[in-house]
Formats: C-alpha cells, structure tokens, sequence
C-alpha cells in the first residue's frame, strides 16, 4: 500500500533484493515505494548487510506501540446540584457542543464552550477545564487562545491568582459586536476597489453595493444588540423551587 506503513510482505522482498544486491531506488521502484522510504527502512534495521525482514517488522511494531497513546479514560461522572439528571445533563452537553460546532467553533473551543456555559458559576480554571473535559493542558491552552480571539471568554485572576476563564452575559454581546465590526475592513476595501476600477464601471457599482450591503448589515446588528443588550442583564424571579412549592398562609 504506497504511503502506509510497510507490510510485512514488502520488507521480505526489501530483503530479497538486497541479497540480489539491487539498489534501493530498484527495490523501491519494484515495491511502488519512493526510495527515501526503503533508505530510512533498511537503516534503521541493521543496514544492507544485516537486514532481517521479521526482525525489522517485529522492532516497528515495538516501536509504534510505544508511541501509542493510551486511551482516554470514561469521562468523569460530576456530582450534580439541584437535583439534575446526570445522563441528561451529559446528553444536553453534546447536544449543544455540536450545534456550537455547526455555528464555526472546532470541536475543542465548542466543548469549552459547553463546559464554562453549564457550570454555575460560569468560570473555571484550565486545570478544571482539562479535568472535566479528559484532555491536555496544551489542548485547552489552544482552544482558550482561540476563543479569546473571537471575544468568546475572557480571563480573571481568582485570589490565588489563576487565571479562570468566564462565559457570561456581557461577552455575547461583545462577540456580536466584534463579528459584526470585523466587516468594516471588507467595507472599506471593497470601497477602495471601486474608486480604483473607476465610477461606474461595472466591477466598481459591484463593489461598492457589496459595501453598502455589509455597511447596512452591520449597522444593523450593532443597533439591535445596543436595544437588545438590556435582556441579557434582565433578572428573573429566582425564588427556589421549594419555597415556590412552600404554602403561603396570608394574614
């Protein structure tokens, strides 16, 4: 198979044509193989002279079992609050990681995402963050630097100075104003295009309609989030459920 990994067959005949005292680039062309690949094989296996096909198979497979990585271990099961479904929690978690997911987000920035969105108190540090999400530190260092990028966490230090990252309601906001920001450099450029192309000359009235579309978009979406920003620090009636179910007695 040309570009996997070398079959056992093929280092048997790597060892017939070195005993017939072909040249690498023959075997190699025999095997359908580019030459740098029979070179490195038959190096690291002894060299032409004592080059063993099972030996040099068995010590490949040594090696690509030590540089296997162990398998991720079952996700860690969370105590709960308020009385909530574990499984269901779970379920909501993927549920919402693949819609994030279908929005741009990579699978990583999603699932961090997720994870900070559900936590009550909307911030972890990557300590936590890798251990709920059975990942690497250097992973979530990556996601985190993307989503800081995109205005989709931010960071505090916490009294013993680590950093946690935070999902709130003021960062949706800031999100949908960056997104809606980032058109102003295509505006200004498509405009630029058209006063280079010439006035009215077709490929000039197309630009500069793309600008005053993305134009009328974006001022759109500002203005809308500037009404709208008031929701997100809306309160709700938080009365606990039990004392909502406690029976009043009035006078």
């Amino acid at each position: 198979m040309p570009g996997g990994r070398l079959t056992q067959h093929e280092r048997r005949q790597i060892a017939l044509g070195l005993a017939d005292g072909l040249p690498y680039a023959e075997i190699a062309r025999r095997l359908e193989r580019p030459t740098s690949t029979i070179t490195r094989e038959v190096t690291r296996n002894g060299g032409p002279l004592a080059y063993r096909a099972d030996l040099a198979h068995r010590a490949t497979e040594r090696r690509a079992q030590r540089r296997r990585p162990a398998a991720p271990g079952p996700a860690q099961a969370h105590p709960q609050p308020y009385g909530r479904d574990s499984q269901a929690v779970a379920a909501y978690e993927e549920q919402l990681t693949t819609v994030l997911m279908g929005s741009g987000l990579n699978r990583m920035g999603a699932r961090v995402v997720t994870c900070l969105s559900t936590t009550d108190a909307g911030s972890l540090t990557a300590a936590e963050l890798a251990q709920r999400l059975q990942v690497s530190p250097a992973s979530i260092s990556k996601a985190i630097a993307f989503l800081e990028s995109q205005s989709l966490v931010r960071r505090e230090r916490d009294e013993r100075r680590r950093d946690r990252y935070i999902v709130d309601d003021e960062l949706y906001y800031q999100a949908v104003i960056s997104s809606a920001r980032a058109n102003d450099k295509v505006i200004e450029t498509a405009r630029q295009g058209a006063a280079v192309l010439g006035p009215d000359t077709p490929a000039a009235v197309r630009l500069e309609n793309i600008a005053r579309f993305l134009a009328f978009i974006s001022e759109s979406i500002v203005r809308a989030a500037e009404e709208a920003r008031e929701v997100l620090h809306a309160t709700t009636d938080a009365t606990p459920a039990d004392e909502r179910a406690r029976p009043r007695h009035d006078g």
